[in-house]
């Protein structure tokens, strides 16, 4: 893709998303996610690879089916309520309404088969805007909605961490293991959403943070499946090192930066007198971090067979720019001792 037409569509993607985040309307909200969806789309399908064009059709369907379920719930609330504003969508029909078509834009279980399928199709890149950018817009949506007493938002929160981390479990491919665990990570931010957003808010920058690191890590070191992460010592041992460090901080492992949005969505949980719900999200945060240890275990203590005569991996000069990755690497794994400041600047 000609690099002006590549800035062209970032813009556009940067201007859906801002349309949304500072509309109060529902029509210019929904406009704003239309130029976000097809801004994405040809970034998508720019490879011209089988696998990249059914992973833009199925992103496509999946996007277009929320929007428009998005479109009814915003015109039924007009319809019954006289209120074309955000703020005040107070009915529950077109409240749930909503929610559901957001939580199929953001890969929520039980609405989250598309995910794993769109990013198994892209390359890290794409993937990666998928999974951090793409997330902005409906989580604007989300906080905006008045959603107090939502059973709704518990019940889709602690299914996506259950499948989330159930998912992962038997998945060999990285694209895949990503995918559910985003699906995991959105699970504890919409489980928390109505009883404290700036926790919300909290926990969607940790995991932008910790996201983008690990596709930044894995797009370094050129891997996609489990198999080649054994290839990591020889292209750049110091990323080896590191990266074990930020898939536990993905885990939720203290100390890392991973443990203090789960720390304190437990703490809110047990405040608002949920503690069975607590002590089950705190079980299927083990799930994933079974298969963040696996992919530790195959990074760092496994070796490939090198039998044949090909080029040395250390030998070769990679074009990837490290900067990037450093810095997104230390802040998600050591961000951990900031905490008490993190606290007092959220009013926790």
């Amino acid at each position: 893709m000609h690099p002006y037409m590549m800035f062209f569509f970032f813009i556009a993607l940067a201007l859906g998303t801002s349309i949304t985040a500072m509309s109060s309307h529902w029509l210019l909200a929904w406009m704003g996610l239309e130029i976000n969806t097809l801004a994405i789309l040809p970034l998508m399908a720019q490879h011209y690879h089988p696998r990249a064009v059914e992973a833009t059709t199925k992103y496509f369907l999946t996007q277009a089916t929320a929007a428009a379920t998005l479109l009814f719930a915003s015109l039924t609330n007009a319809w019954l309520t006289g209120q074309w504003d955000i703020q005040l969508m107070t009915h529950p029909v077109p409240t749930t309404l909503a929610i559901a078509a957001l939580s199929m834009k953001l890969g929520l279980a039980p609405l989250h088969t598309w995910l794993p399928e769109v990013l198994q199709g892209l390359n890290l890149s794409t993937g990666l805007i998928i999974s951090t950018w793409q997330k902005l817009a409906p989580f604007i949506l989300l906080i905006q909605i008045p959603t107090a007493n939502q059973q709704l938002l518990i019940l889709l929160g602690v299914m996506s961490s259950l499948v989330g981390g159930w998912g992962g479990l038997n998945q060999t491919q990285l694209r895949k293991i990503l995918a559910y665990s985003s699906i995991a990570h959105l699970g504890w931010m919409i489980l928390i959403l109505q009883f404290s957003p700036t926790l919300t808010l909290l926990s969607l920058i940790t995991y932008l943070i910790m996201t983008t690191s690990a596709f930044l890590a894995f797009k370094y070191n050129n891997t996609t499946d489990i198999n080649t992460l054994a290839t990591s010592w020889a292209k750049a041992p110091l990323i080896t090192a590191t990266a074990p460090l930020l898939l536990l901080s993905l885990g939720g492992l203290p100390p890392m930066t991973g443990f203090l949005p789960k720390w304190l969505i437990l703490q809110e949980l047990t405040k608002q007198e949920l503690p069975a719900t607590a002590v089950f999200m705190a079980l299927t945060a083990l799930l994933s971090l079974y298969f963040y240890l696996r992919l530790s275990y195959a990074m760092t203590l496994t070796v490939t067979p090198n039998n044949l005569a090909t080029t040395t991996p250390w030998r070769l000069n990679t074009p990837q720019a490290s900067m990037p990755l450093a810095l997104f690497t230390l802040t998600a794994i050591f961000t951990l001792p900031m905490a008490p400041a993190i606290m007092a600047l959220l009013n926790f």
